[in-house]
């Protein structure tokens, strides 16, 4: 059949595959799909036609589905039995069998219609593929180019696919502007109007940090030093424990570089963000003093599950909670447990309080006793 030439149809099936990587198996089906929706859009006995593509050679061939019969009743669905064995000499009577035809008119216009489908088929298998592409890189650092940042949301380019960054995933303290070279980390990646894959971005995810400690500190990347949690004011303040299971490896020291040579640089890329690198540890009241750098800690108090007192000098009390509370914030994320701060002038009235309610409580209990024993005389 010649609605497309074969040697173009090879041609660009085996440049597809190669290029795009869509492979060629693939494409025929879509192709045979496309040219039956547009054989039936052309004939009214389409019911029982089947169309095919030659792997090999890309000829496209069009069959009519017969049953073999002793006697036709129906052309079109049938076929005698003397005229099948001429195609078949195994066939018997109940048996089907695929008759090739020519339809005149299969021109022109069945053709575009093919083409457009298939060229609709051939934009849907690319967007699969780089969906699956980005779809296998969420959790992963992307650099992109900025192509928009005036509607609040920032598109990035990215190549074969845009870059998505929603205000909420935005550093509050940066300003973007078109032509910006910009990383940032994959959080998602979803299916936008008419099936188009979209990358959603974030420089604000913990795991933005997590990522970028992975790419300047080989220990990390080799898995000697693990970040064990990320908490974070995006633009502000960010804190990080770590921890080496060598004892040898100091994981503090090595994040933070000679000279901060390492820690500068996710710096710079924060735009100026405070990183408290902070060694994890398994003792909970350890870690939470830690957590609480740079205020001085006297004593943590566990109190119940995942709920701690905290005590501070009294000159530390505001060091401790931070501005707006930020630091007493980012360590309770950094460590999964509430914590109360209290400076020592604080717990010891706390505690003065605490003697003279139990005093009160045992004098009144004595008057008690005393008024039982005059009733009972």
């Amino acid at each position: 059949m010649k609605a497309i030439d074969n040697n173009e149809l090879q041609i660009a099936l085996e440049t597809l595959e190669k290029e795009r990587g869509i492979k060629k198996e693939y494409l025929i089906e879509q192709i045979e799909s496309a040219l039956m929706v547009a054989y039936k859009n052309n004939y009214k006995d389409s019911e029982n036609a089947k169309i095919a593509i030659d792997k090999k050679t890309g000829e496209t061939h069009i069959y009519s589905v017969k049953e073999v019969v002793t006697a036709v009743e129906n052309p079109v669905l049938q076929i005698s039995k003397s005229e099948a064995v001429k195609i078949n000499k195994k066939l018997k009577v109940g048996d089907t069998v695929d008759v090739e035809i020519n339809p005149r008119n299969f021109g022109r216009i069945a053709a575009q219609t093919a083409k457009q489908v298939i060229i609709q088929k051939l934009r849907e298998a690319e967007r699969d593929i780089v969906f699956g592409e980005f779809n296998e890189r969420k959790g992963e650092i992307v650099s992109g180019i900025v192509q928009r940042a005036d509607t609040g949301v920032v598109i990035l380019d990215l190549g074969k696919l845009e870059g998505i960054m929603p205000a909420k995933e935005q550093i509050p303290t940066e300003k973007y502007k078109v032509n910006d070279k910009v990383k940032a980390y994959v959080l998602d990646v979803v299916r936008g109007n008419k099936g188009t894959p979209q990358v959603i971005v974030s420089r604000t995810a913990g795991d933005f940090v997590k990522k970028l400690f992975e790419f300047e500190i080989p220990e990390i990347y080799e898995g000697l030093i693990e970040v064990k949690s990320v908490s974070r004011d995006p633009g502000n303040r960010c804190k990080v424990a770590v921890h080496a299971s060598n004892e040898n490896i100091d994981p503090v020291g090595s994040c933070v570089g000679q000279k901060g040579v390492r820690i500068q640089n996710i710096i710079n890329e924060l735009n100026g963000e405070k990183i408290d690198v902070i060694e994890w540890d398994e003792d909970p009241a350890i870690f939470i003093s830690s957590a609480l750098l740079p205020a001085k800690v006297m004593a943590v108090d566990i109190e119940d599950e995942k709920s701690a007192r905290v005590i501070v000098p009294d000159d530390q009390l505001s060091l401790a909670i931070g501005k707006a509370g930020q630091n007493a914030r980012l360590a309770a994320r950094l460590t999964g447990w509430k914590i109360d701060i209290k400076s020592e002038s604080q717990f010891r009235e706390m505690l003065m309080k605490m003697q003279e309610e139990q005093e009160g409580e045992q004098e009144k209990t004595k008057t008690e006793e005393i008024v039982e024993e005059d009733n009972e005389e």
